[in-house]
């Protein structure tokens, strides 16, 4: 199998193992947005709140470990000091974190404006899911995609039927049977999907334990301290991502008005979950290239190949972008089922491109990974967390998540140019800036002139869809059917 039809098997396999757990925030939107399962489009937005903190401790708690495990799974010759040292740190700050937020719970409640008894089962969730992130990085490392998937698959499986069951069949069961009235609770909704959410990630620790009873469980001091400085710059860097990417919420709510804020947190949301189908395709294009760019730097010239990764991403996102851009308007009814939430459906195409560049960035990020400049990816990161804060401090009061929107955009935006930038002089990769310019250019122009100025007019929008398609097929003709043909065989 060649390089490329094993890093297109992978992306898919792991694209599918990893779309969906975020496709499942995607999948419930219709739940909670149907009128009656919430009580309020303002309880969405308490939801959308805590999940956003939710993001934030997740980087937090793994602090860069994941990353810093690839790089040195793939360079040190001992690798089971690498597994054992990557294992022991976690096992031991995910537990020190435990216990300090549950003797703190009430003041961290205080602190942030959140129930208590959401607050204790977050504590949970946040340490179950801590423990599996060596495991499913070791998964990754050994090029196990089946089982990451179906691990990841399952995990969705269960959160997503026990929402369901919660907040549609349980109300239902308890008039029908004392069994279930002794766990059906009314006005207990919130409650309700984080008891789901703790339930699978308890059923996916379990089915990652075999990996804690295999493993040798040697701590090498030097090593760890050797992990952690390469680490750390990721940590911040994710830290960063964090703010970029859900920290607006949390400004909504303590910058707009109380009788607002909840509310338009909550149609912001809901709208920004249109702009999913551009985080999983990144997010998927990222898993599988990933891996790959660690296990091939040493290859001859391995830059003419991320260079064509590189073109393969933004032919892909632009087809992605412009496709969700001119049919959003039909997909809406489906994904975001009350009307009460559509005035924010502004934010789609700006969040959407959002979202691609930072893909790009991703992929142009491949220069300070391999050369151990990781720190640089931090400068990056913060830069893009300044520019978010900046602009959502100063005009969230006046424009709401129109501003959030705008400031996401910018943000992703001038990360992806600084990282080419410093790139180029650091590990220069011959990019075809004109074919990915035009790409870029064309999607973003044909987006702009569908969605807000012939917004639901398909006889406007689908020929645009089309003649994009026409010339992206003329230029990556050969590969398409390169591809093709070594699939058939």
């Amino acid at each position: 199998m060649s390089a490329f039809q094993k890093l297109f098997k992978q992306t898919f396999i792991y694209g599918l193992a990893t779309v969906l757990p975020r496709m499942l925030s995607f999948l419930l939107v219709p739940l909670y947005t149907t009128e009656g399962v919430l009580s309020s489009v303002s309880q969405y937005g308490e939801i959308s709140v805590i999940f956003t903190y939710f993001v934030i401790f997740n980087v937090v708690l793994a602090y860069g470990m994941e990353t810093a495990f690839f790089r040195f799974f793939n360079k040190e010759e001992d690798k089971n000091q690498v597994i054992g040292t990557s294992a022991i740190s976690i096992i031991v700050s995910s537990f020190g974190f435990f216990v300090l937020a549950l003797i703190f719970q009430n003041q961290i409640s205080s602190f942030i404006d959140i129930d208590v008894k959401y607050i204790n089962l977050v504590i949970w969730i946040l340490l179950l899911d801590a423990l599996v992130i060596i495991p499913f990085a070791w998964l990754r490392a050994n090029e196990k995609p089946e089982r990451y998937a179906i691990i990841k698959i399952l995990n969705v499986a269960i959160n997503l039927g026990l929402n369901l069951f919660f907040l549609l069949a349980l109300k239902d069961l308890a008039s029908q049977s004392p069994m279930f009235e002794t766990i059906y609770k009314p006005n207990f909704q919130i409650s309700y999907i984080f008891i789901a959410n703790l339930i699978a990630s308890a059923v996916t620790l379990l089915l990652m334990l075999s990996f804690y009873s295999k493993i040798k469980y040697v701590f090498n001091s030097q090593l760890w301290k050797t992990m952690l400085r390469y680490a750390f710059p990721v940590f911040i860097a994710g830290v960063a991502f964090s703010i970029n990417e859900t920290f607006d919420r949390i400004l909504l709510k303590e910058l707009l008005p109380a009788d607002v804020a909840e509310t338009d947190i909550g149609m912001y949301s809901a709208s920004y979950k249109l702009a999913l189908f551009m985080t999983l395709f990144a997010t998927a294009y990222r898993l599988g290239i990933e891996p790959y760019f660690f296990s091939h730097f040493n290859s001859k010239n391995p830059q003419k190949n991320y260079a064509k990764i590189l073109e393969f991403f933004v032919a892909l996102g632009s087809v992605i972008l412009l496709s969700v851009v001119v049919f959003a308007d039909l997909l809406k009814p489906y994904i975001v089922r009350s009307e009460a939430y559509w005035e924010a459906m502004w934010i789609v195409p700006i969040i959407l491109l959002a979202n691609f560049c930072l893909g790009i960035y991703h992929n142009l990020s491949v220069w300070y990974k391999i050369t151990d400049r990781t720190k640089f990816g931090a400068y990056i990161s913060i830069f893009g967390a300044i520019i978010t804060l900046t602009i959502n401090i100063f005009f969230i009061k006046e424009y709401s998540y129109k501003a959030s929107a705008i400031a996401t955009l910018v943000a992703y935006s001038v990360m992806m140019l600084l990282s080419y930038y410093f790139g180029r002089k650091y590990y220069p990769i011959p990019y075809n800036l004109k074919k990915i310019g035009l790409y870029l250019s064309l999607s973003i122009v044909f987006s702009i002139t569908s969605f807000y100025y012939f917004r639901e007019n398909y006889k406007v929008g689908i020929p645009l869809l089309l003649v994009f398609l026409g010339i992206i097929y003329t230029f990556e003709k050969n590969q398409i059917n390169q591809l093709l043909k070594r699939k058939a065989q």
